[in-house]
């Protein structure tokens, strides 16, 4: 006897089939009546929706979606750089009174401790290192820093020399570059950074002679050190001075010409004879 099937046998074989599937989440192979072979059906069951339920693709998000992850900001200069820029960082670091000493143009211990303290003022990684988003946000809280700024310590380039200085053995002394040039024939054998008298006790201009040097000298007049003094003027001397040292261009000299690097001088002092030509000239 031939038994009718109702559909409720292949119904319920096609449920437990999909039962399977969903609970595998893989892929079959099926063969249609002709026996040609259809396409993998793939079901995914992670984006399968329970019943009664929004599919994803059609939810409405009830706010902006999440920001993208942002790039690491580019780092612009780091401890051990040098030159121009990290003078510049040095002198509006300064403005905003993270940083007391320099600029010295070289990005120190104590320039990565006064950008990591910019840093984490301002809720940014604490770093120390000036990357793009340090260097955007001291852009906006200081001014363009002007020569005096940039060289408030010394180092700024010097003059040309002047033409009294290309012959013989010279001091070769610019007021508005403030530096100092050892002359030899011509020859730049050594450059430093000097400091001159106030409008009340200014330096003396012109051509002299080094006549009289002095390794420990005290100033009787002033009650003051000056070492490693070469006089070419009366009382007016080249000499190393602890206060150029500490306080750079806030101060001033009593007509000196003050040097503020210790070790520099020292190696000046040592080849500058007596008779050697000093000149100062603006």
């Amino acid at each position: 006897m031939r038994v009718r099937d109702t559909g409720n046998t292949g119904r319920a074989a096609a449920v437990a089939l999909g039962t399977v599937l969903l609970a595998g989440g893989c892929t079959v192979q099926g063969t249609g009546p002709d026996g040609t072979g259809h396409a993998p059906v793939r079901i995914d069951v992670t984006t399968a929706a329970p019943p009664g339920s929004t599919p994803p693709g059609d939810r409405r998000s009830s706010g902006p979606p999440p920001p993208a992850p942002s790039k690491a900001a580019r780092v612009l200069w780091k401890r051990g750089d040098s030159g121009r820029d990290v003078r510049e960082l040095q002198a509006r670091l300064r403005q905003v009174e993270w940083l007391v000493d320099g600029p010295t143009g070289t990005y120190d211990d104590l320039t990565e401790r006064a950008v990591s303290g910019f840093q984490g003022k301002r809720g940014l990684p604490r770093t120390g290192r000036t990357d793009t988003v340090t260097w955007q946000r001291l852009l906006a809280m200081s001014h363009e820093p002007g020569t005096w700024e940039l060289y408030l310590m010394g180092g700024q380039p010097a003059a040309a020399p002047d033409p009294r200085c290309t012959t013989g053995r010279v001091l070769c002394i610019s007021k508005s570059s403030r530096t100092l040039r050892w002359m030899i024939d011509g020859r730049t054998v050594s450059t430093m950074s000097v400091r001159f008298g106030s409008m009340h006790t200014p330096t003396r201009e012109g051509v002299f002679q080094v006549y009289w040097k002095s390794r420990h000298h005290w100033s009787t007049l002033y009650d003051s050190a000056m070492p490693y003094a070469m006089f070419f003027s009366g009382g007016q001397a080249v000499h190393y001075s602890y206060d150029f040292a500490a306080r750079g261009y806030a101060g001033a000299s009593h007509g000196c010409v003050n040097v503020r690097d210790e070790g520099a001088i020292a190696g000046l002092y040592a080849q500058v004879r007596n008779g050697d030509k000093v000149v100062v000239y603006r």
